[in-house]
């Protein structure tokens, strides 16, 4: 039991309640899921939990926001759904769609159907010639290799082989950068799973896809779509973005595939805004948004659009009136008659000045467009320019051709002299050692000589007698052996000395550590002193006030809450303890409540977050930071959850629901959504609560059972309890005081008791140091002595050898020595002679060697100088052809439009006097017209009308009476449609703002989903964290505690060490890709920042959701050794070989350009 302290979700979590949409949807079966019904991950049974976060209850099964289908297929504004249609923001594609294990395609499948990767080969790409093919395994793969070797090439190839852009990738600009250096194509081939009922397009692809890509050296490049058998489907880019689609594969989502540089760039990150476009990011969130804003532009235009049409509409009931004045006003018919023979008149002249002003004009533009030199003088002047850059082309390649045969030439004297250098030094080299040698042999001659002559002359002063007749040498032979004795008894006296002080080291290491023992055993029982001392201080206190039970604070807040309730504060008033708002039917089984419900004990229960803020609030004046009690989020309700079908049954016991009552609902809702309550059962006997739990299949939708001691019983473990008495709902009060006191007094005995012996053993200790220290004085003293001894015997026998030399012996080896010495010094001569020749010979050459090589460097700059220049001469000349035969065609164009021109100007003057000829037969005279011939022919054809409206009789009359009708039909009409158009706007407002409310509820349950999985996996690692989202402003803080520092303050990520923060990434991931959908998620260099224990940690985590998700597949890309991995079919390692050395090279080019 003790291993479940650290399970309590640490500090006030806000949850959102489960129970209240399954009431609904029992109670209406056809009802709406939408956002209200949402499970979330308020379900998650924290680690501890027998389902885990994969739970069918967790967040892979739930009903709301995240069983959306995606932004991209939201119906938009005009759906006739209406605000109630369940294709809302609730019902698209969302970011926690996980599909998850739970949701596996049948039960015989074990690996996903549709877009795994079963394959990638590169040729050409980037820096490697050839890469793969690679065989991917459906579940968790590790591409394993040294720097160089292509690990990260292969997810810059994926994302460029699935139709992905070069920025998305990170590494380069454009896609010609991945074409490898000398070649002109690359070629990407990626095979993908098309399996199962989903499959795309199943009887033209068949069971795999093949997506082939080849980028040329330009940066254009060619997609190629086949079947499994290898035949040619499609080359479009919409069949590819279809399958996609279709996959649910998503490119630019660091969700699916996170970069080296993406990784790099989050750890790095300190911008708390970017870290909430990443989460936004990668949980669709952010498209879902952009859809919304698209969809109220576009209710803008249509707004925009309707105003123009009620515009039109103004016109529309002025056309209407016209016709009515018509209809209600005619004009008489000889008026008609002679105004309409005027007016043609006045047609026939106007037609006539409408051509004379045509050709007039046709004229000047004429005269002007030949008067034009502008394309001629253009055409010149760019000749010009491009002649003078061809000049200047040939002088540099001319000096570039020579500096490049100066260069030839030099480099062929350049391998000479270096050649030479080489010989020319070793020469040196071996020269030098020849002279240190023959010089070393000459210094030990010299040393042997000296010590040679010290020796004869000694030998001939040390010949004489002592007085009693004995030599000097027998004297120092007895001293010697006194001295020796001496040494003997010495050496003795130093053995027991070391055995002494050895033995006074052990006896005080042990009283030392008796010590430490006893201190920390009087700690231990101090501390439990301590604690059972503000037990009863706390028990005797609750005599008067039970609430005291729960702790000194509680009163005083539960006052406070009734203030800020009495003022308006709260909308609902918060509820709790929990403790103090239930009873037990059994008040035997109190501790096995107590250890079921745990710190849900001291929680509160809150209706809504507001109330949850001002809870927070009034907790900060009587709780210390980290210390508070929790608060469960939960909307309250009147009526407890409906829970037919999930209750646990067994006939001889009660569940934990069936155990406790409560007079508030609101309670029994909220331990029901937080810790299951009606799936635990209360077996009182421990033999048989192993027996019910552990052998055989545990009772139906029971996943947990307590027994009366407070053990914890699973289906494969078990757990003691670690205390015996109810702390909060024990009813007798007296007997748990008078336990205190015994026990009390038992510690008090012991205190006395530690205390004596501590200070008993610390008294010897302080003897036995002041003993060890005379003992080690005394060695000391012992060793100065026999040092002394051995210096006089080691001076004595050295005196003694001198008087036995030979006195002429020595004289002849002298005299060879000096012969010999003669003989040495003479070779020295000659070697120091030959080092120096040597020494000049490999300078000259050197010199020689260092001059041509500066003469290369600097024809080498100077070319590259002029290469450049020459580049820059060739793109302007380039630049200047194709304006010149721009100018060409303008010019060209020119001559055709004045050509084109002066024939319109021809035609047009016959046609003036053909105008002229027809005008004169209608009217001799010329007419002077001040209107145009457009508002001349208006009239006239309305005259006409109206003439024929007279001219005829009954049946003409009733044709205007039909065009009124249907002016007036048509007006009605166009009214209606203005009036039914803004009705739908407003309908339109409507369902975007239920949306828009949808959306934020969604926002709310996706990030509250992603913060309990970030709790939980960093409490794998014993440490402890928050992520707090604000929406408002959108930002993300997350902040993280490793374990042992909780005292320090450290939670900001930036005070972490590389491997915590890539930790704290890795959790966060893991986080994310429990709330979304992807069919394949891909790692590059997770963990190059992490030490061995983080490793190992985030590989176990990473190995428990791939285990959970086994129809997902995972790609980690890692530089570090994987031998530790646990070997199963689920796991495969591709090992890349290391580069070769020129490629390693031109990898680092790479690298360092980019």
């Amino acid at each position: 039991m003790s291993k479940r302290k650290g399970e309590a979700i640490s500090g006030p979590t806000a949850v959102k309640s489960r129970r209240a949409a399954a009431d609904t949807e029992h109670q209406s079966p056809s009802a709406s899921r939408g956002p209200s019904s949402s499970r979330g991950p308020s379900s998650s049974r924290g680690p501890s939990s027998s389902r885990g976060p994969s739970s069918s209850r967790g967040p892979s099964a739930s009903r709301g926001p995240s069983s959306s289908r995606g932004p991209s297929s939201s119906r938009g504004p005009s759906s006739s759904r209406g605000p109630s249609s369940s294709r809302g923001p609730s019902s698209s594609r969302g970011p926690s769609s996980s599909r998850g294990p739970s949701s596996s395609r049948g039960p015989s499948s074990v690996s996903g159907d549709i877009g795994l990767i079963e394959s990638i080969t590169l040729k050409n790409f980037m820096c490697h010639h050839l890469l793969g093919p690679f065989k991917f395994g459906p579940n968790v793969n590790f591409i394993v290799g040294n720097n160089g070797s292509g690990k990260s090439a292969i997810v810059t190839a994926l994302i460029v082989g699935l139709g992905g852009k070069a920025t998305v990738t990170n590494r380069g600009m454009s896609l010609k950068d991945f074409v490898k250096s000398g070649e002109n194509t690359a070629d990407i081939i990626v095979k993908l799973r098309n399996r199962g009922p989903d499959a795309f397009k199943r009887r033209v692809y068949g069971d795999s896809i093949s997506i082939e890509h080849r980028i040329a050296s330009d940066g254009c490049r060619t997609c190629r779509l086949k079947n499994k058998s290898g035949q040619l489907v499609s080359n479009k880019k919409e069949e590819l973005t279809a399958i996609l689609d279709h996959f649910n594969i998503q490119l630019d989502n660091p969700v699916s595939i996170l970069s080296q540089e993406m990784c790099k760039q989050f750890l790095h990150s300190k911008s708390e805004s970017d870290k909430y476009k990443f989460f936004m990011k990668a949980t669709l969130l952010e498209q879902m948004k952009r859809d919304y804003i698209h969809i109220k532009n576009t209710k803008t235009v249509t707004r925009q659009q309707v105003e123009r049409q009620e515009e039109s509409l103004k016109d529309l009931k002025q056309e209407f009136l016209q016709r009515k004045e018509r209809y209600e006003k005619l004009p008489s018919f000889s008026e008609m008659k002679a105004v309409l023979e005027n007016l043609k008149k006045a047609m026939a002249w106007c037609l006539v000045r409408e051509k004379e002003q045509l050709v007039q004009q046709l004229k000047e533009d004429f005269e002007k467009e030949v008067n034009n030199h502008k394309h001629q003088d253009n055409l010149q002047l760019c000749q010009s320019k491009l002649t003078q850059v061809e000049k200047r082309i040939q002088c540099i390649e001319s000096r570039v051709d020579g500096m490049r045969q100066e260069r030839e030439t030099l480099s062929r004297d350049n391998l000479r002299l270096r050649e030479q250098v080489k010989v020319v030094g070793k020469a040196h080299k071996e020269q030098e050692l020849v002279y240190f040698r023959a010089l070393n042999k000459l210094k030990q001659s010299e040393n042997e000589q000296n010590l040679l002559r010290e020796r004869i002359d000694k030998a001939k002063t040390s010949v004489n007698l002592g007085e009693d007749g004995s030599t000097e040498y027998s004297k120092q032979q007895k001293t010697i052996s006194s001295l020796k004795e001496q040494l003997a008894q010495l050496e003795t006296n130093c053995s027991k000395l070391n055995q002494e002080i050895k033995n006074k080291h052990q006896a005080l290491f042990n009283g030392r550590e008796e010590r430490d023992k006893l201190r920390l055993e009087e700690k231990n029982i101090h501390v439990a002193y301590e604690s059972k001392l503000r037990r009863k201080n706390q028990i005797l206190a609750s005599r008067s006030n039970t609430l005291k039970r729960f702790g000194d604070q509680v009163p005083d807040l539960l006052c406070s809450i009734g203030e800020a309730y009495a003022t308006g504060r709260f909308l609902k008033r918060p509820v709790g303890p929990i403790g103090a708002c239930i009873s037990l039917k059994d008040p035997v089984l109190a501790v096995a409540v107590e250890c079921c419900l745990r710190s849900f004990m001291k929680a509160f229960c809150c209706d809504n977050y507001k109330d949850e803020a001002v809870l927070q609030e009034l907790m900060c004046r009587y709780y210390p930071k980290g210390n508070r009690p929790q608060i469960i989020v939960s909307s309250f309700s009147e009526k407890v959850y409906n829970i037919h079908g999930r209750k646990a049954h067994y006939p001889e016991c009660l569940s934990v629901l069936d155990i406790i009552t409560a007079t508030n609902p609101v309670i029994i809702n909220c331990l029901i959504d937080m810790r299951g309550i009606e799936s635990i059962l209360i077996i009182k006997d421990k033999d048989k609560a192993r027996r019910v739990m552990q052998q055989g299949q545990p009772p139906k939708n029971c996943r947990e059972a307590f027994t009366a001691e407070g053990d914890q019983v699973f289906s494969n473990r078990y757990y003691t309890c670690d205390f015996s008495i109810a702390k909060y709902l024990g009813g007798d009060l007296e007997t748990e005081i008078s336990m205190l006191e015994t026990d009390l007094a038992n510690h008090q005995a012991k205190l006395s008791t530690f205390q004596l012996h501590v200070t008993s053993v610390t008294e010897d200790i302080v003897n036995m140091e002041r003993h060890l220290d005379s003992v080690v004085i005394s060695l000391k003293k012992t060793l100065v002595s026999v040092n002394q001894v051995k210096a006089s015997i080691t001076e004595l026998e050295s005196a003694g050898e001198e008087h036995i030399d030979d006195l002429k012996t020595l004289e002849e080896v002298a005299q060879e020595n000096r012969q010999k010495m003669e003989v040495e010094n003479q070779t020295v001569h000659e070697a120091k002679k030959e080092l120096n020749k040597h020494r000049r010979a490999a300078e000259e050459v050197e010199s020689k060697y260092s001059a041509v090589r500066e003469r290369i460097d600097h024809l080498y700059e100077e070319t590259e100088v002029l290469k450049d220049e020459q580049l820059k001469l060739d793109a302007e000349c380039a630049r200047h052809e194709q304006t010149l035969k721009i100018l060409e065609t303008k010019l060209k164009a020119h001559e055709d439009n004045v050509q084109a021109m002066e024939i319109e100007l021809a035609e047009r003057e016959e046609e003036l006097k053909e105008c002229v000829g027809k005008a004169s037969e209608i009217s001799p005279e010329r007419q002077q017209v001040s209107g145009s011939t457009r508002t001349i022919d208006t009239e006239i054809t309305r005259l006409k009308r109206q003439i024929k409206v007279y001219e005829s009789n009954h049946g003409e009359q009733e044709q205007v009476v039909r065009e009124y009708a249907e002016a007036l039909a048509l007006y009605r009409e166009k009214t209606n449609q203005v009036r039914d158009l803004r009705g739908f706007i407003d309908q339109l407002d409507h369902i975007m703002s239920d949306r828009q409310n949808r959306y934020k509820i969604m926002r709310r349950s996706v990030s509250v989903r992603c913060k309990l999985y970030f709790n939980n996996f960093l409490i794998k690692m014993n440490s402890c964290g928050s992520m707090v989202f604000d929406h408002n402003n959108e930002t993300l803080s997350i902040s993280v505690t490793p374990p042992g520092r909780e005292d320090d303050g450290a939670g900001d990520m930036r005070s972490l060490s590389g491997g915590e923060r890539s930790f704290s990434t890795v959790c966060f991931m893991l986080s994310l890709w429990e709330i979304t959908e992807s069919p394949f998620r891909c790692l590059d260099e997770f963990d190059v920042y992490m030490d061995m224990h983080n490793r190992r940690i985030s590989l176990d985590l990473l190995l428990e959701l791939s285990e959970r998700q086994h129809l997902r597949q995972f790609i980690f890309i890692t530089p570090i050794t994987t031998s530790n991995l646990p070997k199963t079919s689920l796991i495969k390692i591709h090992q890349l070989q290391d580069p070769e050395r020129g490629q390693s090279e031109a990898m680092d080019e790479e690298t360092v350009l980019l």
